[in-house]
Order: C-alpha cells, then sequence, then structure tokens
C-alpha cells in the first residue's frame, strides 16, 4: 500500500486481477487503492486494536491502519466478487483487519447492539458486485449484507451495482480455468479417492484463529459432547498455512460443522477462503452429498443479526451441491461461551444455547436437518450484558498500560 500523505482522500478496495484493474486503473487516478496481496494476514480476534494500540491493528503488515484509512476517506469505493451473498475473502479479510474503525463500546441502532463510533463521520460507501446470472434473491442478500456492515460501520451507503461477468473468476479476479489445476491436488479422485467420503465422521472446524480458548471453541466442545460419537474437531488456526491439506480433509467428510465467530456481519475471511476453495475443488472433482451444519456465535447481544452468516453458508452449500442442515446462533457470545463449560445451563443465562446445541447435535446423529436456532440469553437483560462489557473493557486496556481514556483515540495523521 502507498499513503498519499493527504488527509482526505478517495479510498478504493478492489479484488480484480492485474488485467482487469488496468482497464479501469485511469478512472481511479490519485486514489488510495487497496489490491489484492499474499502479505495480508486474517484477523485473529484478539481485540488488540481495541485493548493494545486502539484504533490500529497489532499486525503489523501493511493493513494495521485501515480504520483509520477509511476514516481519512472522503469516499469509500467497494469491488467485490458476489461470494455466497457478501464480499469475497479477499475484501472480506480488508474490513475484517478495520474493526479499530469502531470503538469496542455498544450502543443501541433500531434496536439492535452495535459498536459506537471511534470517528465522527457518517462514511459514503458504493459498492460494486461482480458476478454471473446473479438472480433477484441474489442481489438483494447482497444488499442485505451490505446495509448490515454499514449499520455496524456508520456507513451511509451512495449506491449498490451489479456488473454482469462473462467469466467465471475467483476471488482474485482469476480465471477458474487456470486454478483448476492448483486445486486437482487436493481433490484427486483417480488417485487418494478424497472424494468419496468419510459417512461416519463427522468433522467439527473450529474457524475462530484463537483456537480452542476461544468461544467458538467452547460451543463446539459442548457440541461434541452431546453428539458423542465418531468426531474429529480442527481448529483451522492449525492449518493457516497448509489450506489445502484442510481442504482435502473436509471433503474426506460427510458431515461438516462449520464453527465461527461473526466478523463484521459475516463470514471470518480466512474460513471464508477454504469455502471458495472448497467450491473450487468439487467443480474438478464432484464430491458426494455433504451435510453441512453451522454454530455461529457472537458479542451482540441479538442472535438474530447472525441471519446473514446463516444465509451465507447455506448459498455456498448449494454452489457446492452440499446439502445446508440447519445451524444455531448464540447471542452475546463472549457471555455464553464462558457459561457453556462451567455451568450445566439448565436455568441459567445459556439455557437456550444449551437446548440449542443439543437440538442440533441429535440432528447430526441422524444425518438429518433441523431449521436455524436463534438463541438468546435467557432472563438476562440486554442492559446488563451492555454494563458488565462497558466495565469489561478499561479493566482490560489497564492490563496492558492503558488508561480509560486511550480507548478512545483517534488516528488523525
Amino acid at each position: 500500500m502507498q499513503y498519499q500523505g493527504e488527509k482526505y482522500m478517495n479510498l478504493l478496495i478492489h479484488d480484480l486481477d492485474e488485467k482487469e484493474w488496468e482497464q479501469i486503473a485511469q478512472d481511479y487516478r490519485g486514489w488510495e487503492v487497496i489490491a489484492p496481496s499474499k502479505e495480508i494476514k486474517p484477523c485473529v480476534g484478539c481485540f488488540g486494536c481495541w485493548l493494545k494500540t486502539p484504533g490500529e491493528c497489532v499486525i503489523k503488515d501493511g493493513y494495521n491502519r485501515m480504520g483509520a484509512l477509511i476514516h481519512q476517506a472522503d469516499e469509500l469505493v467497494v469491488m467485490s466478487k458476489y461470494t455466497y451473498g457478501g464480499f469475497s475473502s479477499f475484501v472480506k479479510n480488508v474490513f475484517d483487519r478495520s474493526i479499530g474503525w469502531v470503538l469496542p463500546y455498544f450502543t443501541i441502532v433500531d434496536n439492535e447492539m452495535h459498536h459506537k463510533k471511534r470517528y465522527p463521520e457518517d462514511k459514503k460507501i458504493t459498492v460494486i458486485f461482480r458476478g454471473k446470472g446473479l438472480t433477484k434473491e441474489d442481489q438483494a442478500d447482497a444488499k442485505r449484507y451490505v446495509e448490515a456492515v454499514c449499520r455496524n460501520f456508520y456507513g451511509v451507503i451512495k449506491d449498490i451495482r451489479f456488473e454482469e461477468q462473462n467469466k467465471a473468476v475467483d476471488s482474485t479476479g482469476n480465471e477458474e480455468s487456470t486454478t483448476y489445476s492448483a486445486y486437482k491436488a487436493v481433490t484427486d479422485c483417480n488417485t487418494d479417492k478424497t472424494c468419496a467420503g468419510d459417512f461416519g465422521r463427522v468433522i467439527l472446524l473450529n474457524a475462530s484463529l484463537r483456537g480452542e480458548s476461544s468461544n467458538t471453541g467452547r460451543l463446539l466442545d459442548k457440541l461434541a459432547g452431546s453428539i458423542g460419537e465418531n468426531i474429529e474437531t480442527i481448529n483451522l488456526s492449525a492449518c493457516i498455512n497448509n489450506p489445502e491439506e484442510l481442504v482435502k480433509k473436509l471433503l474426506s467428510a460427510k458431515r461438516i460443522v462449520l464453527g465461527m465467530p461473526m466478523y463484521v456481519d459475516g463470514i471470518p475471511s480466512a474460513l471464508l477462503r477454504i469455502m471458495e476453495m472448497m467450491e473450487k475443488a468439487v467443480r474438478t472433482c464432484p464430491s458426494d452429498d455433504k451435510k453441512i451444519y453451522a454454530v455461529v456465535n457472537m458479542g451482540f447481544y441479538e442472535s438474530r443479526q447472525i441471519k446473514n452468516v446463516l444465509k451465507q453458508v447455506r448459498k455456498w452449500s448449494k454452489k457446492c451441491g452440499f446439502s445446508y442442515c440447519g445451524g444455531v446462533a448464540v447471542g452475546a457470545g463472549e457471555m455464553m461461551g464462558m457459561l457453556v463449560k462451567s455451568i450445566n445451563g439448565a436455568n441459567g443465562p445459556v439455557k437456550n444455547v444449551v437446548e440449542a446445541i443439543e437440538s442440533l447435535a441429535g440432528v447430526i446423529k441422524s444425518s438429518s436437518a433441523i431449521d436455524d436456532i436463534y438463541a438468546d440469553a435467557y432472563k438476562f437483560p440486554r442492559s446488563a450484558y451492555m454494563f458488565m462489557a462497558g466495565m469489561g473493557w478499561p479493566k482490560a486496556a489497564k492490563l496492558n498500560g492503558l488508561k480509560k481514556k486511550d480507548l478512545l483515540k483517534r488516528i488523525e495523521e
């Protein structure tokens, strides 16, 4: 990335390939441009951009000041391949790494919990989705997703457009025909038969890069205990540098549970990349039908905000020829993740979550399906959850030598 040294400018985030970019580069002369790069690292959910270096990511890979860069821009334009109702993995990664744009503290907007503003402005945003044969439903899903992102990031939608593509492309703009050979090794039907599937095994994929200690990990542990049969739990954090092997292992299973935290109103970019790879792999080597389940948690109180994520998993499943068989959406995840392991949940705040996980375990064991379950805190008011969270952030920051006022820092340079 090259910074212009100006306080205000226009910002473009895109996932075009070099040839596509050359065709429109002239139109964005003088803009700050964020383009696909192998250097970008995924968000690990460490909260360092709130508790250690407020407003700035602790991962120093050139994308650590994305929140401040968005703030400095007069206008933001996003160009992304339409991917399961939202952004491609690269564009989503940029947004995941931009969470320092807002504060850790909560507020209520349209009767939903969201983060408070770090900066005073509402950002004008134009989003351009590229895809092939996008239906009205596809477009409606994408619009709902962008609306959710803007609601949480205080963006003002200037325009949402859809551009038809005559060729199928992957998430970085490359023609899929050029990527098949790279994925053939993952699912070569003529050698290791990974497409056949292990019918008895259930893979629980923990997509939180915080690993076993994450809230996602705790919820999946509870699910595993309720399933009580041939289970393999895989932490994405242990496979981040070898995604091809992970894809191969996932494609060998008949039942897969995708466990994840919700990042920026969608699927975390690290998991989204794996999902993109799986889609391309099954196009090369058609897979037996797989049953897909999901467990998604988030820090906001209302589990209904996870609806877009579950819809994305459903659309991905259909794209791959898999069967989406239901999921559990967990609100107030920071609290529920801790409670689900410490109490049995019979009558406590985690009661709804425990019952939802047990219901999901039942359909996984029988390889059947269930409607999505939205599990909120049981008899624990939103106001109390907000109060506890508000008290917790300054205490956590103090451990890093920060004062309460430091959490509100704005990066203006």
